[in-house]
């Protein structure tokens, strides 16, 4: 049996029936710029909100889905292609899938966009950017110190490129805006492409995330 076999057995439920629309939040940047913290807050507000929401973070998926994968440039295009085509099921099935994966190169993001807009589904995505001695200073893994000793390879922003998205939908700039501020500029973005519940419920969300823990 070979591809052309295979037929895709498409849901009875038409997505207009489902209890909100789904889409994906593609978070991209270098390792230690922010990615999966600001993920974690958007998928708090979208849940606070109404909105079912779940994070497919690039190292839990390489815990399993993609354990059998490097870090060379055909494997991390690899990696994105699996969590893209993972990302959009998430995003049929009507739930907003936060996807903070440092995806270096601009073709296979420009991929993972287009698997989306296939079946006509949102892609969103954002630009944490921070810049690169910030990131090597704060190292919270400690992966740039042994990127720099050599004892890793194929390391972004080290020993490898990273290609910084053209034209995303949001840009953050992390060396100018706040944690709070970001969450609040993609949380705006999302209302306005009907990724949001109402705008009031998106403020009472937003204000319980800002709320420090007890």
């Amino acid at each position: 049996m070979t591809y052309s076999d295979l037929v895709w057995h498409a849901s009875l439920v038409d997505r207009k029936l489902r209890p909100s629309a789904g889409g994906t939040v593609w978070f991209t940047g270098l390792s230690g710029s922010g990615k999966s913290t600001l993920a974690t807050a958007v998928e708090s507000a979208l849940i606070k909100a109404g909105r079912h929401a779940y994070i497919l973070d690039g190292d839990n998926l390489r815990h399993g889905l993609n354990a059998d994968l490097g870090f060379t440039a055909e494997d991390r295009k690899e990696n994105v292609r699996r969590v893209a085509h993972v990302a959009r099921l998430f995003a049929d099935a009507g739930v907003v899938a936060l996807v903070p994966v440092i995806s270096p190169y601009r073709s296979a993001r420009a991929e993972a966009r287009a698997t989306h807009q296939a079946l006509g589904l949102a892609f969103v995505e954002v630009f944490v950017d921070a810049p690169l001695q910030d990131c090597i200073d704060r190292d919270p893994k400690g992966l740039y110190a042994k990127a720099i000793e050599g004892t890793i390879a194929h390391f972004t922003g080290i020993s490898d490129p990273y290609e910084e998205p053209e034209e995303p939908e949001v840009h953050i700039k992390t060396k100018e805006q706040s944690p709070e501020e970001s969450v609040s500029r993609i949380l705006a973005y999302l209302e306005s492409v009907d990724l949001l519940a109402s705008s009031q419920a998106l403020l009472d969300a937003e204000a319980q995330v800002k709320q420090p823990r007890a």
